[in-house]
């Protein structure tokens, strides 16, 4: 088994949480207690503990696009990726950075998109063609 990830960040809202993380992205949910739950978020533990969220108003330009800072997220592969997207835009979701091709032609090519949780956390997809070209340079 490979290694796993986990990630703790706060929530105001876990119900809100719930729904996003559950039902919009199909996370299935773990333990949980009436102050926090955990997500098996693409094969990685969250937690998700209900608190303030963290300031959610940096950007840092990366190809042209602000994209939030702090942001965690997942890689995937393109199919699932497609997949995904078509998923949340189907739920409505509001994308920070819309769905695109990111370094077109060059080392790390990827479809990257961004979206926030209902908290503000904000996560990224990102979609490889070829996983191996993950850490390319």
């Amino acid at each position: 088994m490979s290694p796993l990830f986990h990630l703790a960040f706060q929530v105001h809202d876990l119900n809100a949480a719930r729904r996003f993380y559950g039902q919009i992205l199909g996370c299935t949910e773990g333990r949980s207690t009436d102050r926090w739950v955990d997500f098996n978020f693409f094969g990685h533990q969250l937690s998700l503990h209900l608190g303030a969220a963290a300031d959610q108003t940096s950007t840092s330009l990366v190809d042209e696009h602000n994209v939030p800072i702090p942001h965690f997220g997942v890689i995937l592969e393109m199919p699932e990726w497609e997949k995904l997207m078509a998923q949340l835009e189907q739920q409505g979701v509001v994308f920070e950075v819309s769905p695109s091709l990111r370094f077109a032609g060059q080392a790390g090519q990827q479809a990257s998109a961004f979206v926030r949780d209902p908290s503000g956390n904000a996560l990224e997809f990102k979609g490889f063609t070829d996983l191996s070209g993950v850490y390319e340079k």
